[in-house]
């Protein structure tokens, strides 16, 4: 191989890099403070952060790009002992006001000893109210999990751990909204949401617990980057494309199936009182 090739070789491997999104080697390389920087401590060398959550603030950050179409992901070591009232966030947003999309992970805290619920919601064409609600399965304050979104031209996936516990196809072809049109940033926060998160606001923050920590590590986003190559987003060669993320492998609709029967506590889609007609995409089928 000449040497000319060779070099034509090393720059088309960094340029795919760089396209692709690879993982980080710093949480600074891909992601900014948006506020409280003073409760974000970088640990490990910046491989991981703290995030902490006291009665003077809570605290956030974001990536520093958008990204339109990919996946992302992090891991994360929720808060310990009593967190009721605390909302651990981990989200897409496409940061428009009139007509926003999103893909929500929200981690409510909870009462010593009782599960913790994992609230998924989606925003598409500025309309959200798509609420799901599952008990995750382990203590995800004992340690790291891994938790990821999926979201292509065929549909949105919420994963823990590999295992898909939100689906969300794209029906568009029937008349019902999918986020498209739009990048999105990644975001994530700890803040106080002791008037809904917990039992509904009947659980409030026992502030005597805190300071509140929760713990992120290998934050991995690929994806679109925008500002970026313009046809990236419509390339149907992007890897997140490919056959195999089209649809749920049988293995994963299986665990699919699993959370849903014995670990699902709410549904949007079959909340009577509050839709005595399901919305379209619940009778499409999610």
């Amino acid at each position: 191989m000449g040497h000319t090739t060779i070099l034509s070789l090393a720059f088309f491997i960094l340029a795919f890099v760089a396209f692709a999104g690879a993982r980080p080697a710093s949480f600074l390389q891909d992601f900014r403070i948006t506020w409280a920087g003073t409760h974000i401590k970088q640990l490990q060398g910046g491989s991981a952060i703290q995030l902490m959550l006291d009665p003077s603030s809570g605290c956030g950050f974001a990536s520093n790009k958008q990204y339109h179409y990919g996946r992302v992901s992090m891991k994360i070591k929720l808060i310990p002992g009593d967190s009721a009232g605390t909302v651990t966030a981990f989200y897409m947003n496409s940061d428009t006001d009139a007509v926003r999309d999103e893909l929500d992970f929200e981690f409510l805290g909870n009462r010593s000893g009782q599960p913790y619920t994992v609230q998924t919601n989606i925003y598409a064409h500025g309309k959200g109210d798509r609420e799901q609600r599952v008990n995750l399965w382990f203590d995800p304050a004992a340690d790291y999990h891994t938790y990821t979104i999926l979201w292509n031209h065929y549909h949105v996936v919420f994963s823990v751990d590999d295992v898909p516990i939100r689906v969300y196809k794209n029906n568009e072809g029937r008349g019902i909204p999918y986020p498209k049109a739009q990048p999105m940033g990644v975001y994530s926060t700890l803040w106080e949401g002791d008037d809904w998160a917990t039992r509904g606001g009947l659980e409030k923050i026992d502030w005597n617990k805190a300071p509140f920590y929760a713990y992120y590590k290998d934050f991995d986003i690929e994806g679109c980057a925008v500002p970026g190559p313009a046809n990236c987003a419509s390339n149907p060669n992007n890897w997140w494309e490919g056959a195999a993320y089209r649809q749920l492998s049988p293995e994963q609709a299986r665990k699919y199936r699993w959370v849903r029967a014995n670990h699902m506590i709410y549904d949007y889609c079959t909340d009577k009182p509050r839709y005595p007609v399901p919305p379209p995409e619940c009778l499409a089928g999610i």
